[in-house]
């Protein structure tokens, strides 16, 4: 398909995940193209020419691409799914609703639910190559990046929840996110890794602080771009609150990219599968059997409260919120769901996670005030 010039070639945003797909392309000489983070003009654009009733991760996504296009993209790629949820549907809609406002790049589909061959195939179609070991080691470059990014993120959680000045743990995490952007050779970045790492760590902490840890689930997309989920780790982290998601990009690869023979003990889908089951016995699309199990999980990790966050009109989340009572009278967890859209306002949201915190944090005291009576 791409012969002669480089082509260009787009993904949407979701949170750094432009970090890794980019150095996925490159390794097979495709040049990425990086349009602007996801912002308000983004989102204007998405909803201008999207159905009303549709969920926000897809007025994101058709913003993305029309920056893309805009921008000079040759292709914008959408990655699709089979099964119940709406997102296999997604590609269809996204490429008649581009061809109909006149947008003339091309539209690749990527099928993660494939697998290795799967991505194999996106990859030596889009850069009309053919070989076998160079398109695997973009593959490698593009899942070790994941797996680096992921564990930087559990990291600036660690340190923006005790940091001494706001913003520190941050602004050093992006310092640390630039190193592995850079590193596209397998030996590079295990050097980019450790001093990203490193930088993280320089934060200066508060470890007196009283914090709290908290579980965010939900639809994955949500659960990890910052820009529709309105920063929510950024919030709690400034109320004292380490956060750790139950759904990741690097989880999602186990699941469905990574050969069972190089997976670990249980994956994210097969803890859900056994967690779940009291509560709902087959899936039901979307990450909803995922984040049944993710309440479970949290109690039985002794988090002190678990948030879900879902697309408004999400049929699959609305499912999982409506079971989340039945959970409460087995599983003592504070449980904040949270459903986003355009419309959602800074301000009541903002106030809705500060009661929350204040909810689980009085829970905690109570809880060792009982412990400390009883010794």
């Amino acid at each position: 398909m791409a012969r002669g010039k480089k082509i260009k070639v787009a993904f949407p945003h979701m949170g750094t995940i432009s970090i890794a797909w980019a150095a996925g392309l490159r390794k097979i000489g495709v040049e990425p193209f990086v349009p602007p983070y996801t912002s308000k003009k983004t989102l204007s654009l998405g909803t201008k020419n999207s159905p009303e009733a549709i969920c926000l991760p897809y007025k994101l996504i058709l913003g993305n691409f029309i920056e893309a296009i805009e921008g000079g993209a040759d292709y914008v790629a959408m990655i699709t799914s089979p099964g119940i949820c709406r997102l296999g549907e997604y590609g269809g809609n996204i490429y008649n609703t581009l061809k109909d406002l006149g947008y003339k790049a091309n539209y690749i589909e990527l099928s993660l639910y494939d697998g290795i061959k799967g991505l194999y195939n996106f990859l030596k179609e889009i850069s009309g190559k053919n070989d076998p070991i160079l398109i695997l080691r973009a593959i490698n470059i593009t899942m070790r990046k994941i797996f680096a990014i992921d564990d930087l993120d559990s990291a600036l959680s660690y340190y923006r929840a005790r940091e001494v000045r706001f913003g520190d743990a941050e602004k050093n995490y992006k310092k640390a996110l630039k190193l592995i952007e850079k590193a596209d050779h397998t030996q590079d970045l295990k050097t980019a890794y450790d001093k990203a790492l490193k930088i993280i760590e320089e934060t200066e902490i508060d470890e007196t602080r009283e914090v709290l840890n908290v579980d965010l689930t939900g639809e994955i997309f949500l659960v990890n771009d910052e820009f529709s989920n309105q920063y929510i780790e950024r919030e709690l982290g400034r109320m004292g609150v380490q956060t750790r998601r139950s759904l990741t990009v690097g989880s999602f690869l186990k699941d469905a990219i990574i050969p069972k023979a190089f997976r670990g003990p249980e994956t994210h889908l097969q803890r859900a599968e056994k967690m779940a089951k009291p509560y709902l016995m087959r899936d039901i699309g979307g990450d909803a059997l995922e984040c049944i199990s993710d309440v479970v999980f949290a109690d039985y990790k002794g988090k002190d409260g678990i948030i879900h966050i879902s697309p408004f009109t999400c049929m699959p989340e609305i499912m999982s919120q409506n079971i989340f009572p039945t959970i409460r009278g087995e599983h003592d967890i504070p449980i904040l769901p949270l459903i986003m859209d355009e419309q959602t306002g800074r301000a009541g949201y903002v106030t809705r996670l500060e009661a929350f915190v204040d909810l689980m944090r009085r829970k905690k005291r109570a809880k060792i005030g009982k412990n400390k009576t009883r010794i």
